[in-house]
């Protein structure tokens, strides 16, 4: 089964790039995907399709919903108004959660041949 990411039922979204993030002070664990396109934007699917509430993410151990603490939408090009990029921030604070998580991730990474690497150093 390939993992699937989705905001609107049956259109599944194409992830281009994650963050992993730690709170210094809290040590609440983010998970920051951010999303280059969003499918159901295009042609206006998001009027066709039933909002599914959550971020939807399924894999061969089954479905996580998870509601989003946050989502940002950055445009861009000439007049502004082209999306650049939509961040989508998810928030875990138990160590299950995050532990099952990484493992969508994980099958996520391995079925549309991304990898993991740390940061450059600026």
């Amino acid at each position: 089964m390939t993992p699937t990411i989705e905001f609107y039922e049956g259109i599944p979204e194409t992830l281009s790039n994650v963050s992993l993030r730690r709170h210094r002070t809290t040590g609440v664990r983010s998970l920051v995907l951010i999303f280059e396109e969003l499918a159901s934007i295009e042609q206006f699917n998001s009027f066709r399709n039933r909002f599914a509430k959550a971020l939807k993410l399924t894999d061969s151990e089954g479905v996580i919903e998870v509601q989003p603490s946050g989502i940002k939408f950055i445009f861009g090009g000439p007049e502004g108004d082209d999306l650049a990029r939509v961040d989508c921030t998810i928030e875990i604070d138990r160590d299950d959660h995050w532990e099952r998580l990484m493992r969508f991730m994980h099958r996520y990474a391995d079925a549309n041949e991304m990898a993991y690497g740390e940061p450059e150093d600026q």
